[in-house]
């Protein structure tokens, strides 16, 4: 991992497009419940707000180990909320 700033765009990024993707598969299906995709969106604004938070975290013992945990997390995190939306 290169460093607190890279992993920060990459969770910022990830999430991004995962809305998007939310709300592309909402404009192509108006005639769909638009519950499910607003329900993956709020999710992913909270796994979000909750990853930026614990990458912020300023007393933590080891750092690479720390970072080396919220990066997992993200990748487990991120191919749910994608899995999620694929279901769509």
């Amino acid at each position: 991992m290169a460093s607190k700033r890279v992993l920060k765009r990459d969770v910022n990024n990830v999430m991004g497009d995962i809305i998007d993707a939310a709300y592309i598969h909402q404009a192509a299906n108006p005639k769909e419940d638009p519950a499910k995709s607003e329900a993956i969106v709020d999710e992913a604004i909270a796994t979000f707000d909750d990853l930026i938070a614990k990458i912020n975290k300023k007393d933590v013992e080891d750092n690479k180990k720390h970072f080396k945990e919220v990066n997992k997390e993200f990748e487990t995190k991120a191919n749910a909320l994608v899995e999620k939306v694929n279901a769509l």
